[in-house]
């Protein structure tokens, strides 16, 4: 069985868990509430603030109650602006145990593990200390169970994703750059390709904002549905917010490309400064000719030894994938689906689109390569791609893909791709358009020509350089948000359904790798005709 096939079975069968088994899953009870907030305002007491105990929100059991009775809202359906009470059980840790004090002791059985009960008390307001102490919607604890147990088992698979990444962009993009022979090529290679990755970036936003001016996915949501969501995902909207807020200015972002220690740029993994040291390593190294032979063969061998590790790790990829998707699929629920169905549809049709049209319309009539093959040619890397929802994991896959399936020089796919992986977020910037503009719809703001144009230019730019790890894509659209005047919190709308278009766009963005890798390679006269036509 190909590798493909299995990491789609493993797809399909950690889709199928986290829908029938996960926290947000209909099929169970949900009777588990986590709360939001810097602490958790718990009192011995009802109604005697002399008794309130603060419990560190770095503990997770002590986040996590099981509600006995509460009211969270009015006979309208409105949030209650009042203090509200709610008995509730809870589990004592040992940190709770040893730090708990004369009031723990009023609580009862102090003993770690043991069952206790108190009052807990709401507000809908911030609290003094940050953040929110808000009650979101219950998640099924038997759910809950099951995806702590599997979350791991992604993470360390992801973690072994990673483990390459490294070495693998540096040695390939070095070597890839000596290879290419002289520095005329290196500017022809590296000018394509960077004018590629820039005009398909404009475009995937251009088409983002037509369809959502378009189709109107914010006419969609409702009163109700709104004030849910934002009651949920405020608090970390905010952080969202905060993070855009701080980032630094687009001057900053460019000095900061240039090392001034390469090696904390490795052993950190900045990914810019990595990619502007292997560049001008790669250079110095073309310049010496025949004395940098040793050294360009060294990272080769350093290269193909990544390689032979990245094919030990995909024996594992049916399993990590299946623990990723349940663990996704599972938090998101069909709930926050249902809710935000249209903008989901949307960002899915768009960047369809963009990958049939943009992407198929640069390989099948620049490159003349059958699409069929082409995309044949990188499923597995799509399928690991949506799976993990990192580009930068997906590199070595798509760097198989690209010289086995398709045929393309390691000198060009060794500059492309990694270069890619870091630079090209189509998809990325594609979903900050519709985002923008479904958010604005929902706050019945109007935006001009003018500030969708704005939305254009800073999507393509804050796209350039987001890191290639799930969930970057949120704080650069705060930014986005920010510069068209569109309010943050709205941030708090789409952040149940991220992580799940998070896939579909990181795919979009190796799709969009590998078709600039082709086109590339075209233009340089290579004859991709000539590699394997089936995927590894």
């Amino acid at each position: 069985m190909q590798i493909y096939t299995k990491i789609l079975i493993g797809m399909l069968t950690g889709v199928a868990v986290g829908l029938v088994a996960g926290p947000r899953s209909e099929l169970l009870d949900h009777d588990l509430y986590r709360l939001k907030g810097s602490t958790a305002a718990l009192f011995v007491d009802r109604g005697q603030p002399a008794t309130r105990l603060d419990l560190p929100a770095e503990d997770v059991r002590l986040r996590r109650v099981r509600v006995v009775e509460a009211e969270l809202v009015d006979r309208l359906g409105h949030p209650s602006q009042q203090p509200i009470w709610a008995e509730v059980t809870f589990e004592v840790s040992e940190r709770m145990a040893l730090t708990g004090g004369p009031l723990m002791e009023r609580l009862g059985q102090l003993r770690p593990g043991a069952t206790v009960t108190a009052w807990l008390q709401l507000r809908n307001e911030p609290l003094e200390e940050g953040g929110f102490l808000t009650l979101p919607s219950p998640v099924s604890g038997l759910g809950d169970t099951l995806v702590s147990v599997l979350k791991p088992i992604g993470e360390a698979f992801m973690r072994l994703l990673k483990l390459v990444i490294v070495p693998l962009v540096f040695a390939s993009l070095l070597v890839g750059v000596a290879n290419l022979g002289d520095l005329r090529r290196l500017g022809r290679v590296g000018g394509r390709t960077l004018a590629l990755f820039m005009g398909t970036t404009a475009l995937a936003v251009s088409l983002g904002l037509v369809l959502a001016n378009l189709c109107q996915p914010g006419s969609f949501l409702d009163g109700a549905e709104r004030a849910r969501l934002l009651a949920e995902f405020g608090g970390d909207a905010g952080s969202r917010a905060t993070a855009a807020a701080s980032a630094p200015s687009a001057i900053s972002n460019l000095l900061a490309i240039i090392p001034t220690n390469p090696f904390q740029a490795l052993a950190q993994g900045d990914m810019l400064q990595i990619i502007f040291f292997a560049l001008v390593l790669g250079i110095a190294l073309t310049r010496l000719g025949a004395g940098a032979e040793p050294v360009v063969r060294f990272f080769d061998a350093l290269q193909n030894a990544m390689v032979v590790v990245i094919q030990a790790v995909m024996a594992l990829a049916p399993i990590g994938v299946a623990a990723l998707v349940a663990d996704v699929v599972g938090s998101a629920g069909v709930g926050v689906l249902k809710a935000l169905v249209a903008y989901g549809v949307v960002v899915v049709v768009a960047l369809g689109l963009h990958s049939m049209l943009v992407y198929g319309g640069l390989v099948r009539l620049v490159a003349r390569v059958p699409l069929g093959r082409f995309f044949r040619a990188i499923r597995p890397a799509q399928l690991v791609a949506f799976s993990t929802s990192s580009s930068s994991a997906t590199l070595p896959v798509t760097l198989r893909c690209a010289e086995e399936n398709l045929g393309i020089s390691r000198g060009v796919a060794s500059f492309v791709l990694p270069l890619g992986s870091t630079v090209n977020m189509d998809g990325t910037a594609l979903y900050q358009g519709v985002a923008a503009v479904f958010i604005a719809q929902v706050f019945q703001i109007d935006l001009s020509f003018t500030a969708q144009l704005t939305i254009v230019l800073t999507a393509t730019l804050a796209s350039v350089g987001a890191a290639g790890v799930p969930g970057a894509g949120m704080v650069t659209l705060a930014l986005v948000l920010t510069t068209a005047g569109i309010p943050e919190l709205g941030l708090a709308l789409i952040l149940g359904i991220d992580r799940l278009l998070d896939m579909f766009r990181t795919m979009v963005n190796v799709t969009g790798d590998a078709a600039v890798a082709v086109v590339v390679a075209t233009a340089e006269g290579e004859r991709l005709g000539d590699g394997p036509t089936s995927p590894s």
